[in-house]
C-alpha cells in the first residue's frame, strides 16, 4: 500500500493509505512508546481529525519498534493535580478514539509489552491482533497506585477473573499473547513482527465496506455495554484520589522494583 502523511508530531506518526486505512504509530521506542503530554495531546488531535477525513474508513494503531506497543504515561511527565479530592487531571483520559467521538473502527496491532495506560487505547479498539511475543500487564498496584480506568477497560474485554488477576498481580506476572488469545482479549495471533501486516489486512477488508454501515455497526457494538462502562468510569477519579500513595512514595517503590516476572 502506498501512504501519505496525515499529520505527525514527536511521538506519534499517522499516515493514510490509498485503501482507506490509516496507520497510527506511537513513535517513542526509546521510551517503550510511553506517552508524554505532547504525544497524548497529538493522539487525541489525530482521532478528532479523522472524524472529518472521509478518506479514512478504518484505522490500525500500533507502536514503533519490537519491544513495546505502549507502556502508558511516561513517568518523567509532570501532571499537576488540583488540591480537591473531587477533581483529578488524567492526561490519558482522552487518548482513546471513542473518547474523541471517533466511531470509525480501530484495530490494535500489539508487539512486545502492553501495560498500564496502554489499556486506555486497547480498551477503545474494536479488536486486537497480537504477535506471539506480546505480553500484557498492569503495574499499578505494585507502585501504590489504583488501577481504575485500566481495570474498567479490561473488565469489559476479558473474563472478570482474568481482568482481576491482571490488575492485582502488578509487575509479578504478565499475560502472554497465547493466553490473551485463549481468553478472547486477542482475536488473532501472528508470528513476531507480523501483527501490523495482519491488522492492516483486516482493516482493509473493513474499509472496503460502506462506511456508514460500518460506523453504525461500531456504534451498536459499543451501545451494548455503554451504560455499565460510563457508570464505572465516573467512579474512577474518586477511587484514584482515595487510594493512590503520594507521588514521592510511588517513585520510591518504582525505584526499588524487582525485575523478575512470571509469564503465563
Amino acid at each position: 500500500m502506498s501512504g501519505n502523511s496525515s499529520g505527525s508530531s514527536p511521538g506519534v506518526r499517522a499516515e493514510v493509505h490509498a485503501d482507506g486505512v490509516a496507520l497510527v504509530t506511537l513513535d517513542r521506542p526509546e521510551r517503550h512508546n510511553a506517552l508524554d503530554l505532547a504525544a497524548a495531546s497529538e493522539l487525541t488531535s489525530i482521532w478528532r481529525r479523522f472524524r472529518f477525513d472521509d478518506t479514512v474508513r478504518a484505522v490500525v494503531l500500533t507502536g514503533a519498534g519490537d519491544r513495546a506497543f505502549c507502556t502508558g504515561i511516561d513517568r518523567s511527565a509532570t501532571v499537576p493535580q488540583p488540591a480537591s479530592p473531587y477533581s483529578l487531571d488524567d492526561p490519558l483520559r482522552a487518548v482513546g478514539p471513542k473518547s474523541a467521538d471517533l466511531w470509525k473502527p480501530v484495530v490494535a496491532a500489539v508487539g512486545g509489552m502492553a501495560c498500564g495506560g496502554a489499556f486506555y487505547l486497547l480498551g477503545e479498539a474494536e479488536f486486537i491482533v497480537a504477535a506471539e511475543d506480546a505480553s500484557f500487564f498492569d503495574p499499578h498496584t505494585t507502585y501504590g497506585m489504583v488501577s481504575a480506568y485500566e481495570t474498567i477497560h479490561m473488565a469489559q474485554r476479558m473474563p472478570f477473573g482474568e481482568a482481576a488477576r491482571l490488575a492485582l498481580m502488578g509487575t509479578a506476572e504478565r499475560l502472554s499473547a497465547r493466553r490473551a488469545y485463549e481468553i478472547g482479549l486477542v482475536s488473532e495471533l501472528t508470528a513476531p513482527g507480523e501483527a501490523v501486516a495482519a491488522a492492516l489486512r483486516a482493516a482493509a477488508v473493513i474499509a472496503a465496506c460502506p462506511t456508514e454501515a460500518v460506523q453504525g455497526t461500531v456504534r451498536a457494538l459499543w451501545a451494548a455495554k455503554e451504560a455499565t462502562r460510563e457508570r464505572a468510569l465516573s467512579l474512577a477519579p474518586h477511587l484514584i484520589s482515595l487510594g493512590n500513595l503520594p507521588p514521592e512514595e510511588q517513585a520510591r517503590l518504582f525505584a526499588s522494583r524487582q525485575r523478575g516476572h512470571r509469564l503465563r
